[in-house]
């Protein structure tokens, strides 16, 4: 199919992008990566009168960070740019083991993290790996800019917080020095079954039992929107990594999740993944081989 009849803007500079979306009003759409709003506008399950695209916006295109440790992500950072990055991959370890997870080299190659997180799908890597940071969304718009906690930024399957003539341009994540990110599908590139993020702040040598001084765990395709195991987070905080804790912290992930049986598997097989998951993340954190991009498959 093709898409229904819409104007198409490419502003160069933020405040003309801006502008141009206050005009188009609530029936206006931000195109970066286009991974996702141009499949839905082909389908016509989005109909937007006005697509203003943002690729030739200067100055967006970064990955940096800040003298606190702070992580700052531009709205037209690719995925392929998080893949290959060495400061991901020094600092950041939840996200360096999801960017390789996420779709496929071609979704990647385009595709922005800054886009699917306004996107909200539920299924989508990037929402859980930023909640479970702690990280935040910077929206701009004529009013300013004004930072959203990621907790607070997805109101719902494919809804988010931003205003019609908004754009998020910096989500920010904190510093974590441990955990990792896994990912059931039934092949590569497919949606999340079930994916697990895990961020962890620890004290001393992780592979020393330090303890945690803070946690964040978050659940993808297992609800309506992403989960953030907060029970589950807060039974790691102040405590050390041993068998017991980690446990109890994969006991109580698995009781946030909110599965439905559907044709990948059944409930009370996604919940089991999430304790999998988890138990899996926290063990290695703890003194096991470093978590890596690693995606199961299901049968």
């Amino acid at each position: 199919m093709y898409p229904s009849r819409f104007r198409y803007e490419a502003p160069r500079s933020l405040d003309e992008a801006i502008v141009t979306l206050r005009d188009g009003g609530d029936y206006a759409k931000v195109l970066a990566g286009g991974q996702s709003l141009v499949p839905l506008m082909k389908l016509r399950f989005a109909s937007p009168e006005l697509v203003v695209d943002i690729n030739n916006v200067p100055g967006l295109d970064y990955h940096r960070a800040d003298p606190d440790g702070t992580l700052r992500i531009g709205a037209l950072c690719r995925h392929a740019d998080l893949e290959r990055s060495s400061l991901l991959k020094n600092s950041q370890p939840t996200m360096a083991a999801a960017a390789p997870l996420i779709a496929d080299p071609i979704v990647r190659s385009r595709g922005t993290l800054v886009g699917s997180l306004c996107h909200a799908d539920p299924q989508g890597d990037w929402a859980s790996v930023v909640l479970a940071l702690g990280g935040s969304v910077m929206a701009q718009g004529p009013r300013g800019r004004r930072s959203i906690p990621m907790a607070d930024f997805v109101t719902g399957p494919f809804e988010n917080v931003l205003e019609p003539d908004e754009v998020a341009v910096i989500p920010a994540a904190a510093g974590a020095r441990a955990g990792g990110y896994l990912k059931l599908e039934r092949r590569v590139g497919d949606f999340a079954t079930v994916g697990v993020a895990v961020a962890l702040e620890v004290s001393g040598d992780p592979g020393q039992m330090g303890t945690v001084t803070r946690a964040g765990i978050a659940l993808t395709g297992v609800g309506g929107s992403t989960i953030a195991a907060t029970d589950a987070a807060r039974a790691l905080t102040g405590q050390p990594l041993t068998a017991q804790n980690i446990e109890m912290a994969a006991g109580l992930a698995a009781d946030a999740a909110r599965p439905r049986t559907d044709h990948r598997g059944s409930a009370d097989y996604k919940r089991h993944m999430v304790r999998t998951f988890v138990t899996r993340i926290l063990g290695r954190a703890a003194g096991g081989p470093e978590v890596g991009s690693t995606a199961e498959r299901a049968a």
